[in-house]
């Protein structure tokens, strides 16, 4: 790939269903997280990014590696890639949207053709584990 894009993501799954986002003028669905500021780590860009994205905070000492899926960048020109680090963790609040997310949403393997190509791998991953249904 010519260029990578390098993202944090959280996963949540309540109930078999995987927590998805939206954001404003955007069809496609991903998990929520977003893009590391210099000089964070991980840990601190996803609990950055959630803070600004859902309203609630992630339990520090909660957070767990999950996986790291690549694959071309949705919406982004050939040979542009991505990389996506996932952690699952607790959380304390109430979910909300905030920042540039419209919707919060719970979707099932049934709906991975609404997210983008790298998310895809991830509904399959989970499902593989029976964590989704």
């Amino acid at each position: 790939m010519a260029h990578t894009i390098d993202k944090i993501a959280w996963i949540l799954i309540v109930d078999g269903r995987l927590l998805s986002t939206r954001s404003r003028g955007k069809d496609t669905y991903y998990l929520p997280g977003g893009k590391r500021e210099p000089g964070e780590t991980d840990q601190q860009c996803l609990i950055r990014e959630i803070r600004e994205e859902l309203g609630v905070e992630l339990v520090p000492a909660t957070l767990e590696y999950a996986g790291q899926f690549a694959d071309q960048a949705h919406g982004q020109g050939a040979g542009v890639g991505i990389t996506m680090t996932c952690y699952r963790a607790d959380y304390v609040g109430t979910l909300s949207a905030c920042s540039e997310i419209e919707e919060l949403i719970w979707l099932g393997y049934a709906d991975r053709h609404k997210t983008s190509p790298v998310h895809q791998q991830i509904f399959d991953w989970l499902k593989a584990q029976d964590l989704i249904t």
